[in-house]
């Protein structure tokens, strides 16, 4: 079987569906990293207390405080980083082990489609996996480079140098931050991608509920509400 024989055993509409979720995950983080500056994100906000924490760290003396919260957020990351690893380490798992894969997809289709159409779905999962997995890593390195920076700001607010590495670890914690968003994004959108499985109209359903979910939690929850109150 060639690349073109392949190709034809997915429908157009599934091609549709796939684009749509690589495209939403695209367009979404973007969004979301870069709003109108009329109706920030939640990250956009939290960007700002990030550079607040390092201004107040200044002055506060002993700084454990600094450090616990630091250590908390690195805590984070390498949880995921270590649970990304383990679906990643599930789904290689199923290329050895398809046939019983398909036969519980199947149940739950009531179709019957080549080994190959499976491995692609489970692929694609993959791909969400990985990416995942990079950028909880990247993101905890980040932290450790803030942690860093955080220690090398002088005791003395008069230190000319305290505002400056101040500012500097308040930069490297927001890309760290960032990094961890996208991971976040990144299961999202692999665990959206489990719904190809039942077909491609489930997985442009999903899709759009994913979207809807994040777009809430980022511009209309709760929590921007109140991040967003004049002090």
């Amino acid at each position: 079987m060639d690349w073109t024989d392949r190709l034809s055993l997915f429908s157009p509409l599934d091609y549709w569906a796939v684009g749509l979720l690589f495209g939403s995950w695209i367009v979404i983080g973007y969004f979301i990293e870069n709003p109108p500056k009329s109706r920030p994100s939640v990250s956009v906000l939290m960007a700002q207390y990030r550079r607040d924490w390092m201004v107040q760290m200044i002055t506060r003396q002993p700084r454990i405080f600094d450090a616990q919260i630091l250590a908390t957020l690195r805590q984070g990351t390498s949880f995921f980083a270590s649970a990304t690893m383990i679906a990643i380490g599930g789904c290689l798992a199923l290329f050895g082990n398809m046939e019983r894969f398909i036969g519980v997809a199947e149940d739950l289709t009531l179709g019957a489609d080549p080994n190959i159409v499976w491995e692609v779905k489970v692929l694609v999962l993959l791909v969400f996996l990985a990416n995942g997995f990079l950028k909880f890593v990247w993101s905890n390195r980040l932290f450790g480079y803030c942690a860093v920076l955080m220690a090398a700001v002088p005791n003395e607010p008069e230190n000319a140098l305290c505002q400056k590495r101040a500012a500097k670890s308040g930069e490297i914690n927001i890309t760290a931050a960032r990094s961890f968003n996208r991971g976040l994004r990144s299961v999202y959108f692999a665990l959206t991608s489990t719904v190809w499985l039942l077909g491609a109209e489930a997985l442009i359903v999903a899709v759009g509920f994913t979207c809807l979910v994040l777009l809430r939690r980022e511009f209309a929850s709760q929590s921007r509400a109140v991040l967003i109150q004049t002090e």
